[in-house]
């Protein structure tokens, strides 16, 4: 298992939806969004899914999973390499849901705000009409790949080294 490190962590906090590649049973990917409902600095993370379907069978077969996510803006992204455990535990979906429940109401919060401001999107709160969760997705994370290109991941490491020493001398 890998520890992933704060900037991991918080990159996938404030993502909305990452998506989830898993392998079909005649050996393609098969690619879904999901929301993150939890993600630990030990290397686990947690999905809820809310349909038992390509996923869910997918994961039955072969336990390996992806997920990846991309801030477009920022210019920068993870793919998080792991093995997957389908939980249906009554304790650990109850806790599960009530986490869901606040990232969603988040969620359409953000949206309406977004509305409100001009930027028009789904004529509909898409999240209140999605079923609720069927079950946990946990997982193991076993290698971190960052896409940030490396010549600007390199400029962009100097600049907040510079930053930081500029921070100090404060």
């Amino acid at each position: 298992m890998v520890i992933l490190t704060d900037d991991v962590v918080r990159f996938f906090h404030r993502q909305t939806f990452v998506v989830v590649s898993t392998v079909s049973d005649n050996g393609s990917l098969h690619v879904s969004c999901k929301g993150i409902v939890d993600i630990t600095e030990d290397g686990k993370i947690y999905l809820l899914d809310l349909y038992k379907q390509h996923t869910y069978q997918n994961l039955l077969r072969n336990k390996h999973i992806t997920i990846t996510a991309v801030d477009e803006h920022k210019f920068r992204g993870y793919s998080l390499k792991g093995t997957a455990t389908i939980d249906k535990s009554a304790k650990s979906k109850n806790k599960m849901l009530q986490a869901w429940e606040k990232k969603l109401n988040s969620r359409i919060t953000n949206r309406i705000i977004k509305n409100m401001e001009g930027e028009r999107g789904h004529p509909l709160q898409a999240e209140a009409l999605m079923p609720k969760p069927t079950y946990l997705i946990s997982i193991e994370i076993n290698e971190v790949v960052d896409l940030t290109p490396p010549r600007l991941k390199t400029i962009v490491d100097d600049y907040r080294a510079e930053e930081k020493k500029k921070e100090e001398n404060r």
